[in-house]
Formats: structure tokens, C-alpha cells, sequence
């Protein structure tokens, strides 16, 4: 810590414990030491150990850019990663070389244009027939796909038009066995417009797509911020959701104490639906990215 950061936290009335800041209020001060007490037994459960917990655990690489992919992945073995999140072609084969795999693939459409206009419909069948076979021998089994922004369309017209889409590359996904997962966002702070952006609404797109290779990506950061009630949402829509996202609110940053979802919980909650695929942190660090990594590996092995 440099001086010039030691006179801040002075300046602020706050001491660091363990990597937060903690105010010198008493009170404040005893609430959080039992709130932090609830990140370090998580992490007396067997952070740092491959095997340890009930779910397997991954990264996106998009939120760590000053870190190597190969760095970064033989770091996340080290702490008991199992996955990589959100790897271009050129790179998914990378994770292996370090006992890893890549948990999702990026896209082959983009967050604005996707699939509830048929107008993109053509381009996106042909960028996602060339993508999966591909992906399938690259063992990628899941890649991320997006609604697109609403643009004046209803509801009703979003989700019929994305099932009329992605009807188109069922038969190759289930041939490959590739799993194309719809991510909700919010339309409130990050993504302005963006349509699917509550989980019953991207539910009537799975029923109607109605095939084992459509499921969603649910962002618990993202729907905390759109919608809330996490917990309930996730039993509700289990069997819908193969890819799930971390990050906290608000702001994106760490899921530590000092914000407001609890991810002891949440984790727990996805391991006891009996999930089998990832729960991958996309957060964007504020403190030393890889210490911030451990304790969110930590905080969600149960």
C-alpha cells in the first residue's frame, strides 16, 4: 500500500481488513467483521483445491485483460477454477493446455443485433452453422447468444421472432451437442433497450424453441439490478438456465461484503438445484484482480 493510498484511508475514517474498508465506526465496524467471518469460513471450505465444492467454478477473460490467457488460466487451476468464459475461436483451445476448459464461447451475433428481427436471421443461422461444429471439436459446449434491443418491437414479437431463429440451428446443435445460451442483461444501467431482459421472458423463449440445446445464461448481477428476487428465480427456472454469471451490485465489482447480494447463499441454492454446469465470475476488480478472484471462488464453493 502506498503512502499516498495509507493517507486516503485515514482521510476516509477507514482501515483495510483483508482486502475491504472498513469503517472506524464501532458499530459498522462489528457488523462487517461477522459479514467478512461468512467470506473466510467459505474459504476455510477448500478454496485453492481443484475438487473442492459442489460447483464448478469459471472466469471471463474479458474482465481480467491485463492478465495472459495462459496466466490467467494456470492461476484459476491453482485456485480451483475448472473453466475459462467467453473465449473467441482463436483461443479455446488454450484452456486445455492448463487442465482447464472453455466453459462459453463468444458469440457469433452481437448484444444489439440479435436474434428477435428476422432481418438478421440469415446472417446469424450461417455465422452460428459455421460456429458450432467448430466449437464441438474444440470441446466448447456452449456458447452465448443475445435477443438484440428492442427497437419498438413488442414482447410478443421479440420472443416469436427469436424462436423462429434459433429453431434454425437446433438440428446442428443437437447434432454437435452444443448448447446456445440466451443471456439476459439489464436495460436499466448497462444495456439500454436490450430485450430479453427478464428471466420469464427469455423462459417463453425456451419453450418455444423447445430443444435440450437452447437454455439460458442467467446474470445474477444483471438480474438483481433488472428484476431481484435471485433466489426465487433460480428454483423457479433451473432446469432453463445451463451458464450462470457473478459480479456485484452495484457496480459490477467483487462480490465481497460490501455489497448487497449473498453469494454464500445463492451458490448454495444453485448446488442444491443440482447444476451441473458453471458458475462463472464476470466482475470487474477494483482491488488485485487475482486476490479478488480467490475470494470470489471462495465465497461460492459450498
Amino acid at each position: 500500500m502506498s503512502p499516498t493510498r495509507r493517507e486516503t484511508l485515514a482521510t476516509l475514517g477507514t482501515v483495510a481488513l483483508g482486502g475491504l474498508l472498513v469503517p472506524r465506526n464501532a458499530a459498522a465496524h462489528a457488523a462487517e467483521s461477522v459479514a467478512r467471518a461468512e467470506v473466510l469460513n467459505a474459504t476455510a471450505r477448500g478454496v485453492g483445491a481443484p475438487s473442492a465444492g459442489r460447483l464448478r467454478q469459471s472466469v471471463a477473460r474479458w474482465c481480467f485483460p491485463r492478465i495472459a490467457l495462459a496466466d490467467l488460466c494456470a492461476a484459476g487451476k491453482d485456485m480451483g477454477l475448472a473453466g475459462i468464459d467467453l473465449l473467441d475461436e482463436k483461443d479455446w483451445r488454450v484452456p486445455a493446455q492448463h487442465g482447464l476448459t472453455c466453459a462459453i464461447g463468444n458469440s457469433f451475433g452481437s448484444i444489439p443485433k440479435g436474434f428477435n428481427r428476422p432481418d438478421h436471421h440469415d446472417e446469424l443461422v450461417a455465422a452460428g452453422s459455421a460456429m458450432i461444429p467448430k466449437a464441438a471439436a474444440a470441446g466448447v459446449e456452449r456458447i452465448v447468444v443475445f435477443s438484440g434491443n428492442r427497437a419498438g418491437l413488442s414482447d410478443g414479437e421479440g420472443i416469436n421472432n427469436c424462436v423462429a431463429g434459433l429453431k434454425r440451428l437446433m438440428p446442428l446443435a443437437e447434432q454437435h451437442g452444443v448448447t446456445l445460451c440466451m443471456e439476459m442483461l439489464n436495460s436499466k444501467v448497462d444495456h439500454k433497450d436490450y430485450h430479453a431482459d427478464h428471466t420469464a421472458w427469455a423462459a417463453e423463449v425456451v419453450r418455444g424453441v423447445n430443444s435440450p440445446r437452447f437454455r439460458l445464461l442467467y446474470d445474477v448481477y444483471h438480474m438483481q439490478v433488472m428484476e431481484g428476487d435471485v433466489i426465487a428465480t433460480i428454483r423457479k427456472y433451473a432446469d432453463m438456465i445451463a451458464h450462470y454469471h457473478t459480479a456485484g451490485v452495484p457496480g459490477r465489482n467483487e462480490i465481497d461484503t460490501m455489497q448487497e447480494l449473498n453469494y454464500p447463499r445463492i451458490a448454495g441454492v444453485i448446488a442444491d438445484t443440482g447444476f451441473t454446469g458453471f458458475v462463472a465470475h464476470e466482475f470487474m476488480p477494483k482491488r488485485d484482480a487475482l486476490t479478488s478472484l480467490r475470494e470470489a471462488v471462495a465465497v461460492c464453493t459450498v
